[in-house]
C-alpha cells in the first residue's frame, strides 16, 4: 500500500502515543496540518487497507492477575489445520507457523491461578501433535513494538521494564475494571469515540478518559495504541532468534538486543530438555539477511555461540489479548 508523507507520519505517531482526549483525531489532525475529517479518512483507509489492525489498549498482563507463555509446538499435516482452528477458541495471540522442526508459535494467556502446562495439556488434547511444551517468560528486557513507516523523524522508541519490577496490580477498583473491560474492542472512527463506552457505563466521558490516563500512569495500561501489520510497512522479515545463553552473560545480551531498533521483543525464558535457548529476541527487517546480520552481529559483540534463527512462514492469528477482569 503506497503511503504518503502524512500517513507515514500518522502511523508513526499512533503506534507511540494515541491521545486519550475527547476528540483524538482533531488533535491528531491539528498535529499533521490536516481537518479532523481528514484524520478519520486516513486511519479508515489504512485499516481498510490492512496496514492498521486494530487502535486499542495493550495491558500488561501481570498487573491484571493474567500469566502469559509462549508455546511452541510440533504438529503436522491434517493435525496442524486442526491445531489452527483450535486456537481460534482460546485466548491466544500471535500464532505463526516458523521453519523449525517445532513448527507451531503462538502467545497463550489464562488467569494467574491457573496452571499453564495443566490448560495446555486440556487444549491440545483433541489433537495429535507430537510435542507441545511451554516456554514462560523469566525476564522482560524489552517489550516494544515500533515499526518506522519512513517519515524521517526522530521518535523516542525506547521502552524496556523487568518482569521482576512488574508486579500485580492488588488495588483495581470496580471502576478500573468496569473501563478495562469496556475499552479492550477497536476503536470506531468516529468524533468523539470514548463518548458511547463512557455512556455504557454511566459515566461522564471526562470520568472514563480520567480512568483511561490513571491506569497508564500506573503501568496497568501500558500503552493506547495502533496495532501495525508490518508487513504493510515494508517490514517482511520476521525472525525470532534464540541462543543459550550462560547466566553470566543473560542480562549484557539482553540489555544489548533491547537498545536495537529493530528488536520488538527480548525476553529471558524458561529452557527444557527439548529446548535449550534461554533467550530469544524478535527481529524485524525487509529482508532475512536484514535478521540474521543483526543476530550475527550481537553474536559476535558479546560472544554469544550456536543460535538459531526461526522465520515466520505463515501468520494464523495476530491480534492483541483480551483480559476480562
Amino acid at each position: 500500500m503506497h503511503l504518503d508523507r502524512i500517513d507515514q507520519k500518522l502511523l508513526n505517531r499512533l503506534q507511540v502515543n494515541f491521545p486519550l482526549v475527547s476528540q483524538p483525531y482533531a488533535l491528531l489532525g491539528w498535529d499533521l496540518g490536516i481537518t479532523e475529517d481528514e484524520a478519520i479518512g486516513r486511519i479508515g483507509g489504512l485499516r481498510a487497507g490492512g496496514t492498521i489492525r486494530q487502535i486499542g489498549p495493550l495491558f500488561d498482563a501481570k498487573k491484571l492477575n493474567y500469566k502469559t507463555t509462549l508455546v511452541a509446538m510440533r504438529v503436522t499435516g491434517t493435525e496442524l489445520d486442526k491445531a489452527v482452528q483450535l486456537l481460534a477458541e482460546y485466548p491466544v495471540s500471535h500464532a505463526y507457523e516458523r521453519d523449525h522442526y517445532f513448527n507451531l508459535w503462538f502467545t497463550l494467556a489464562v488467569p494467574a491461578t491457573i496452571d499453564v502446562d495443566i490448560e495446555l495439556k486440556k487444549m491440545v488434547r483433541p489433537i495429535k501433535a507430537e510435542a507441545c511444551f511451554s516456554l514462560p517468560a523469566l525476564n522482560l528486557f524489552k517489550l516494544r513494538v515500533f515499526f518506522d513507516s519512513g517519515a524521517d523523524e526522530h521518535t523516542e522508541l525506547a521502552e524496556t521494564s523487568g518482569v521482576a519490577n512488574s508486579q500485580p496490580e492488588t488495588g483495581l477498583s470496580d471502576a478500573d475494571k468496569k473501563v478495562i473491560n469496556e475499552i479492550q474492542q477497536d476503536l470506531p472512527l468516529v468524533y468523539r469515540p470514548f463518548r458511547e463506552m463512557a455512556a455504557k457505563l454511566e459515566m461522564s466521558e471526562e470520568e472514563f478518559l480520567g480512568q483511561c490516563q490513571s491506569l497508564l500512569s500506573r503501568g496497568v495500561m501500558r500503552r493506547f495504541s495502533v496495532a501495525v501489520n508490518h508487513r504493510q510497512v515494508g517490514f517482511v522479515a520476521n525472525g525470532m532468534a534464540c541462543w543459550p545463553v550462560p547466566q553470566e552473560k543473560i542480562e549484557q545480551a539482553g540489555q544489548r538486543l533491547a537498545s536495537l531498533r529493530e528488536v520488538s521483543h527480548c525476553y529471558e525464558r524458561r529452557t527444557n530438555p527439548l529446548w535449550k535457548y534461554n533467550l530469544f529476541a524478535m527481529i524485524h527487517g525487509q529482508a532475512k539477511e536484514d535478521c540474521q546480520r543483526i543476530a550475527d552481529k550481537v553474536s559476535a559483540d558479546i560472544g554469544l555461540n550456536d543460535g538459531i534463527m526461526l522465520f515466520s512462514t505463515r501468520e494464523f492469528k495476530k491480534t492483541r489479548l483480551k483480559y476480562p477482569v
